[in-house]
């Protein structure tokens, strides 16, 4: 079956600059996937070749199996593209703005007027429609970029920083918009530094610094790659100390150490050995009240596999 987005050694080159080195990864339809990396990573310039904005000095992007090299056209009707930064035409209304769009994307008579209609009952923006662009607050006009991005119906879906300067109202919202394309079928690639966001709606990412990927999949196999033990945190009724001094006496068990009113600690052991773990530790005495494994999330998998390098 074949990919809705695949970039294959994907490369761009500045002068010195290797901006985009060898990247390589796919998104399917109906999948909602990552795009995480520092300032300067080249996030936004992966993006702008799969929009057919900039070409590849080597490599390609493949949308529905179209590439950006031989068939930008056909690329361009299936893409939808919604850039971290945008212009809203300040002298315009909400409809006008769209229909303008609608028009470019060659949508004309009943077509048009349905598709716009859709378009603005989707995003909410039906309500605002003789509102000026100018008048709208910044949660509105990110609907109004993503509305615009919807028109032609495109398979994939591109979103450069959908959720930069939204308050948390707006980014919940925004955040069920994008469930809501997935679940139709669209093939979704977004980047954002807001990763708890991303965490709650991905079911992939793709990790780069310095032009090159350093991870991508599913977030719990890159996870279990990362971190092949469990961290788990332990609080008890009974004196801190001797549960530490307990603790370290378990076989599996490794980097005991305090955190806040419990304990920290590495298992190198699975699910039952850890449920085996926990009965010990009742059984004598110790009275546990609060055993978790700690979840790993986005944040710690960008802070493992990232630097901070600066091209």
């Amino acid at each position: 079956m074949v990919a809705a987005l695949e970039i294959t050694g994907l490369t761009k080159v500045f002068g010195d600059l290797r901006a985009v080195d060898d990247v390589s990864f796919s998104v399917d339809a109906g999948q909602i996937y990552g795009f995480i990396g520092p300032n300067g990573a080249g996030k936004t310039t992966t993006m702008r070749v799969c929009a057919t904005l900039q070409l590849p000095d080597s490599g390609d992007v493949r949308i529905e199996d179209y590439s950006v090299l031989d068939d930008p056209r056909k690329v361009r009707e299936r893409l939808g593209f919604m850039p971290d930064a945008y212009g809203a035409y300040s002298s315009t209304t909400v409809f006008d703005y769209l229909d303008f769009f609608a028009r470019a994307y060659k949508l004309k008579g009943k077509r048009r007027y349905s598709t716009l209609r859709e378009v603005m009952e989707f995003t909410s923006l039906g309500p605002l429609r003789d509102k000026l662009t100018s008048s709208l607050s910044k949660g509105m006009k990110q609907r109004l970029c993503l509305a615009k991005t919807l028109l032609h119906d495109p398979a994939v879906m591109i979103l450069d920083e959908p959720a930069a300067g939204l308050d948390p109202r707006a980014r919940v919202e925004l955040r069920e918009l994008v469930r809501a394309l997935a679940e139709m079928g669209k093939a979704i690639l977004i980047s954002s530094h807001i990763l708890t966001e991303l965490s709650e709606i991905c079911d992939g990412v793709a990790v780069i610094e310095a032009g090159r990927i350093q991870a991508r999949g599913p977030v719990n196999e890159i996870v279990k790659n990362l971190r092949p033990h469990s961290e788990i945190y332990l609080r008890c009724l009974e004196n801190l100390q001797a549960v530490e001094r307990r603790l370290s006496e378990f076989p599996r068990v490794r980097g005991v150490r305090r955190e806040a009113e419990g304990i920290t600690f590495d298992f190198e052991g699975d699910q039952p050995e850890q449920a085996e773990l926990l009965a010990n530790l009742v059984q004598e005495g110790l009275r546990p009240i609060e055993f978790a494994s700690k979840a790993t999330d986005l944040e710690d998998v960008f802070l493992k596999l990232t630097e901070g390098k600066v091209q």
